[in-house]
């Protein structure tokens, strides 16, 4: 029996969540290296299911499967395609950059009981957090899928609720009060839209008999399942609204900038880079996969919602004066470019939008940190707040540049390649769309530049001009994220090639092939 190697990357999170939050209260500096080196422990296997995926090889590779619940026809069933690869390679990488970002977030305030143990509850949190999103993309059970899918939802709703972004609110009751709201709506939204698949998930296993992806996909193809119409759409009702509003997607947004702007810094960086890309990453794999003609028929309502999310979006970036929901608006833009890529149905569109999902990650969390390290200085996240910055601080405004033009996709950095594909997708499928959406390209660049504008520029206000640079800890955190913007945006190649395979077979799900170009080339 060879190791299982999927398991593992899951499972290793998890053990490291459970010992980091039994490490005696005294013993915060103790539970943060625990819970760093268990996450380093997690990319290295997530390195290790990267190197191991052959791109031309099955579809799901690395597969287990084990009787689980028999009666019920459940199974835990494992395995990953190109796209899952990525994206349990990203949050693996991410992990660890939080966790030291968030080094001092969860400190107890002297206040506190020398027996509460607030920083290894929140350390243990997030790992609990990335053991859960890592069997989300592992999962080809869609019973198993959805118990992960809505799991997560408990530890990041005490993450949101339990820490607040103290640099900003303080302690007091009015705070609290905010932190508790954006907690509770991030978990009702989330809970109402899992409730809505649960049904859609118990209506599956009526009509296919299976929850396995494997076991619906040979059905469908031996022709012994056969849905109605009417059934398949309602099946796809369920599910796409569950990751729409996981995504998330307009109208079913409004509980993202609320949980980014309470939430600390490592944890908004969580939510947006990390928990998000399951919604979007599900669309693809069982939207697609098991309903392929309702997500044809649903195609043009999705693109316009798509079109809203990212105008809609970038419109309120442009007028945010709180830097951490600018950044939460500019990523319901963004993601409506995930969305608007994968319901195109071209092989451009949707290895653009698997691609963009990686990107986003990195340069979101990029951009997020610093400005949690640059709000962490000051105490405020109104951008009125500050100016000059980088006379006093370069290193911090560099770095800051670099994550602002990465948000608005500029040439030469990652989320260029990956917003270029997806465009080119939808230009050739849907032209307004893609004209439509060219705009969102404009107003990105507004809302990046006139952030840096404002807070970096200009006069040094009183209150900034004894700000520190970057220490090597921030450094540390924010460099790599930086060199990774850089080489994927000149090299995409390595991602591009375990991508593309999982997307034709995506597109064979769908039964759709890549419009001809009106114009042949010269030969």
């Amino acid at each position: 029996m060879s190791f299982p190697l999927l398991t593992a990357a899951a499972a290793l999170p998890a053990v490291g969540a459970v010992l980091t939050a039994a490490v005696p209260a005294a013993r915060r500096t103790t539970a943060k290296w625990l819970a760093l080196a268990f996450s380093l422990g997690t990319f290295v296997l997530a390195a290790l299911v990267l190197v191991r995926f052959e791109p031309g090889g099955d579809r799901y590779q690395l597969t287990e499967s084990h009787a689980w619940i028999p009666d019920f026809g459940v199974r835990y069933e494992l395995g990953v395609d190109g796209i899952a690869v990525a994206l349990i390679a990203l949050t693996a990488l991410l992990i660890p950059f939080i966790i030291l970002a968030g080094w001092h977030d969860a400190d107890p305030l002297e206040t506190k009981s020398s027996r509460w143990r607030p920083t290894q509850g929140f350390f243990a949190l997030i790992l609990m957090v990335e053991a859960m999103v890592i069997l989300s993309f592992e999962a080809t059970d869609v019973f198993l899928f959805y118990i992960f899918f809505e799991a997560m939802l408990i530890p990041m709703y005490f993450l949101i609720g339990g820490f607040g972004d103290r640099a900003h609110a303080g302690t007091d009751g009015a705070a609290a009060t905010q932190r508790s709201y954006a907690a509770v709506k991030f978990l009702l939204y989330n809970l109402a839209g899992g409730l809505i698949m649960l049904a859609a998930v118990i209506g599956l296993y009526v009509v296919a008999g299976s929850f396995s992806l494997a076991e619906i996909a040979e059905a469908r193809a031996n022709g012994s399942l056969e849905m109605a119409a009417n059934t398949e759409r309602l099946l796809f009702l369920g599910f796409f609204f569950a990751f729409a509003v996981k995504a998330p997607l307009w109208p079913l947004h409004t509980w993202l900038p609320n949980a980014m702007g309470e939430a600390t810094t490592p944890v908004a960086v969580l939510i947006t880079a990390v928990v998000d890309k399951v919604g979007t990453f599900a669309m693809l794999r069982f939207c697609l996969q098991l309903f392929p003609e309702a997500s044809k028929w649903a195609t043009p309502v999705i693109i316009v919602l798509a079109l809203i999310s990212i105008i809609y979006g970038a419109l309120l970036a442009v007028g945010q004066r709180d830097i951490k929901r600018l950044i939460a608006y500019a990523s319901i833009s963004h993601f409506g470019f995930i969305v608007l890529g994968i319901f195109a149905m071209t092989s451009q569109g949707q290895s653009g939008a698997t691609l963009y999902m990686v990107n986003h990650g990195i340069s979101t969390a990029a951009l997020m940190l610093v400005a949690g390290f640059l709000i962490t200085r000051r105490g405020s996240r109104l951008i009125a707040d500050y100016g000059g910055v980088q006379k006093v601080a370069p290193v911090l405004a560099g770095t800051f540049l670099i994550g602002s033009l990465a948000t608005l996709s500029l040439p030469g950095l990652a989320p260029f390649v990956s917003e270029f594909l997806v465009l080119v997708g939808v230009f050739a499928a849907y032209p307004v769309a893609g004209i439509i959406a060219t705009l969102g390209i404009v107003l990105g660049a507004l809302y990046s530049l006139v952030l840096y504008q404002r807070t970096m520029t200009g006069p040094v206000v009183a209150e900034v001009k004894a700000m520190p640079d970057l220490k090597i800890r921030e450094l540390v955190v924010v460099a790599p994220l930086i060199a990774l913007l850089l080489l994927l945006g000149v090299y995409p190649k390595p991602l591009t090639e375990i991508i593309n395979p999982a997307v034709k077979h995506t597109m064979s799900d769908v039964q759709k092939k890549d419009p001809k170009p009106e114009v042949e080339a010269a030969k």
